[in-house]
Parts: C-alpha cells; structure tokens; sequence
C-alpha cells in the first residue's frame, strides 16, 4: 500500500512538472513569436512629445530629433540588435549594440558597451508598443521630470530584412 502511495506521489509530481514545462515552453515560444513580427530593419520617422521639454532619450546626450531618422534593426535569434544615430548638425553619429525583448505589449531593451556581455549591464529602458502593424509601430515611453511624466512616442516604419549591412 505504501509503494502505491508513493508511486502515486511520484506520478502526480512528474505530471505537475510536465505540464509546468509545456506551459514555460509556450510562453517563451509566444514571446518569441511576438519579437519575430519586429524582425528586421526599422526606422524612426516622428517623435511626438511636448516640445516645451528638451528630450534626451537613452541616456545619449543627444535631442531626440536627432532620433528622426535614426536605423533600428531587430535580430530575433539572439533577442540582440543595434541603433544607429545618423549625426549632421548637432546630432552624433555612431552605433549602439542592444539586447531587446518583448512580452505582449511591453518592449524593454538595454545598451550593449563594446567589450561587455548583456548580462554585465542591468540598467536598460521599457517602452509600450502602441500602433502595432507589419510594416509600423510606435514605442511609448513615459520619462519622469520634476515629479510629472512627459509621454514620448517613437514612431516606427519597416525599412527592410536585409541583415547584410
């Protein structure tokens, strides 16, 4: 009576485990599934924000109008990508390496340093993806100022799958 007890035991737990398994294994394909429809390259056509606040998104240094333009691309495989400010005027020019993810409508991604592995850096950004479509999306963010938040929207459109460049 007791080894059938605990075969019983042992049985529900391994059920249990299963089961456990198959769901993380769904949502992690879910979320993968949610990332590969951002898959490609991408570009910020607007920012909308209120214009009376000088906005320097992610901790660049740079006005976000020099974001306008700006080329994003999305590797899924790895969850990496890259930002590319265009400079002219006073606006830099370079390259930022990423780590993104998405769940459902929340998109967070953290700055990669030359030389660094993601898991070096714990600070990065979330934004919501509003607008969503094959070809466009927009980003929002809400950055704190003076104990209020000013909304800014980062619109997207699809540039390209071209993972050459």
């Amino acid at each position: 009576m007791k080894k059938l007890l605990l075969a019983g035991i042992v049985g529900t737990s391994l059920f249990a485990v299963s089961c456990s398994t198959v769901n993380k294994a769904k949502d992690a394909q879910a979320v993968r599934s949610e990332f590969l429809k951002m898959k490609g390259d991408w570009q910020i056509v607007s920012i909308n924000y209120d214009k009376t606040y000088k906005i320097k998104p992610f901790d660049e240094g740079a006005d976000a109008q020099c974001f306008v333009g700006s080329h994003w691309r999305f590797i899924p495989n790895n969850y990496s990508g890259s930002y590319t400010l265009n400079g002219g005027g006073s606006c830099p020019k370079f390259i930022q390496a990423i780590k993104v993810d998405i769940k459902g409508d929340v998109f967070t991604f953290k700055k990669i340093a030359e030389g660094t592995k993601a898991k070096q850096n714990t600070a990065g950004y979330t934004l919501n993806v509003v607008n969503s479509s094959t070809d466009q999306f927009s980003l929002e963010q809400n950055v704190p100022f003076e104990g209020n938040s000013v909304k800014v929207v980062y619109n997207f459109e699809r540039t390209g799958m071209d993972y050459t460049k």
